[in-house]
């Protein structure tokens, strides 16, 4: 009766009460390894329930040496009956990954076996199946991973390229969670000296020079002279070093910049979208299949055959691409080909990157009419672009004349010739592509790490929100703008999860495969 009660439970309410369960000790097991045939499958256990868990199935009472594989007989220890002859390993907590004790099964990857390795840990007093996630929620609860780890850690699970396996590696390793933890810490020593300031307010004295020293030793230009706040002599009356004026207004800057990358990581860790786009007839459908080489999109002589979006996702010289073939671009009168073109017009909108197809045969060659064409299929909004002038192989000698005028329009997008009959100006174009991609990406390996997700944007732009409203509050009430300070750095703090992280962690977690 208890049981089929808590199966009614709504999936937010079963996580709580598992994760109060939790607190009393009990044990979670999964397949970590992924589904399906394979020759090793990987079983984990965590919990306190674990090293009961490995002596009930190996018969053995003692353990082998921590993070030391042992080869065992692993049995069912209900009927006695041998399922499999594996590798086991003992993960004594704290040194683990979940930070409990852990104990792990590598057996052989037979869907028989290891459904039998899973029964049989079901049967024993307990333990119990992982819910999605929950390994890597119990991790950040123990305080081995911030949310940042976490969310790198789930995107290095789905990576498909390898500017994304970078990437998320790169924020899995924390380098990401350590640039907001620094920037948190920066914000306590500032509030820290405001509020040392605040409590020596009956000095008016001290606290105007100390509030507006930062004018002086941060706001001088370039080359003016004035010394580096590191090496600068400080007055006794202005000790520590980095007064609370200065600090926020370098910070400020700091998280500004962060801000205005583009959306470089979102764009690395989604896919950049681009849209195939242009007149009916010019071989967009068939551009889409030459790129993903299979027959994705159908192709036809007879105009407006391209009805609805069709989506393929690519990985162009190791960056993610989620191209989009759409309808041609002309006035319909046909019901159903309108809805096609206006879905098409949509998609330019939104579009990251757009691939404008022209037929090479009628486009006009003088450099006016190449860029009036071109603009009837552009969207009205700034977006990169490559022109693609197709069906090269009918141009029959008026190739070269077509290639000098593109040549020398510097203000055109990057252009190139193509055949989709013969392939002919395919290795230019994913050159090309290569090039926009890398321009949209960046490096995932440069400079500092970048933003992923977008809840990371929200609360940081709510950061710098709080941050101008100190500037604001400053020189009317310095108890106002201490707490600015306090809202600045609790808004970095829900990124990384110091800070209110209940609210997000099953949006978080909820993506993960069991077993992570």
């Amino acid at each position: 009766m208890a049981l089929s009660g808590a199966l009614r439970l709504p999936p937010r309410c079963r996580w709580a009460q598992r994760l109060s369960s939790a607190a009393w000790g009990d044990t979670i097991f999964a397949l970590s390894s992924g589904h399906g045939r394979c020759g090793v499958a990987v079983i984990r256990a965590s919990g306190p329930g674990s090293r009961g868990a490995l002596q009930s199935l190996t018969g053995r009472p003692e353990l082998p040496p921590p993070r030391v594989l042992a080869l065992r007989r692993i049995r069912d220890p209900t009927t006695a009956e041998t399922l499999d002859r594996g590798l086991v390993v003992w993960f004594p907590g704290p040194h683990s990954f979940t930070g409990e004790d852990c104990a792990e099964l590598h057996v052989h990857g037979g869907p028989a076996v290891v459904s039998g390795v899973l029964r049989a840990l079901g049967r024993l007093p307990g333990l119990r199946a992982a819910e999605p996630g929950e390994f890597t929620r119990r991790a950040f609860r123990r305080g081995k991973l911030d949310l940042t780890a976490a969310e790198g850690l789930g995107d290095l699970i789905r990576a498909e390229t390898e500017a994304q396996r970078r990437q998320a590696l790169r924020q899995m390793e924390g380098e990401l969670g350590q640039l907001y933890r620094r920037w948190s810490e920066t914000l306590t020593q500032a509030l820290a000296h405001l509020e040392a300031y605040i409590d020596f307010s009956e000095d008016d004295n001290v606290e105007e020079e100390v509030l507006s020293q930062g004018e002086g030793r941060w706001g001088g230009r370039e080359g003016s002279g004035a010394p580096h706040p590191c090496c600068a002599p400080t007055p006794d009356i202005a000790t520590p070093l980095l007064t609370a004026d200065a600090t926020v207004r370098a910070l400020e800057k700091e998280i500004g910049a962060h801000l205005q990358d583009g959306r470089r990581g979102e764009l690395l860790r989604g896919g950049v979208h681009a849209v195939i786009a242009g007149p009916p007839n010019v071989g967009k459908s068939s551009l889409l299949n030459l790129l993903c080489q299979r027959p994705a999109a159908i192709v036809s002589p007879v105009a407006g055959t391209t009805r609805d979006v069709v989506e393929v996702a690519l990985n162009v010289e190791g960056y993610p691409l989620v191209l989009s073939d759409t309808a041609g671009l002309r006035h319909a009168t046909d019901p159903v080909e309108q809805e096609g073109v206006s879905r098409a017009r949509d998609r330019l909108q939104q579009a990251d990157l757009v691939l404008a197809v022209l037929d090479a045969t009628v486009v006009p060659s003088e450099p006016t009419g190449l860029g009036d064409a071109l603009g009837s299929i552009l969207p009205p909004t700034a977006c990169p672009c490559i022109l693609v002038l197709n069906k090269s192989d009918l141009l029959r000698g008026a190739e070269g004349a077509l290639r000098a005028t593109c040549a020398q329009e510097d203000s055109m997008p990057p252009i190139t010739l193509l055949s989709c009959k013969t392939g002919e100006g395919l290795d230019r174009l994913l050159q090309l592509l290569a090039q926009q991609l890398a321009q949209l990406c960046g490096d995932p390996l440069a400079g500092t790490p970048s933003l992923t997700q977008s809840r990371h944007s929200l609360h940081l732009g709510d950061c710098a929100a709080a941050l101008a409203q100190y500037r604001q509050q400053r020189g009317r009430d310095l108890a106002l703008a201490a707490e600015q300070l306090r809202l600045a750095r609790r808004h970095l703090g829900r990124i990384t999860g110091q800070v209110g992280a209940e609210d997000v962690l099953d949006i978080i977690f909820r993506d993960f495969c069991i077993g992570k």
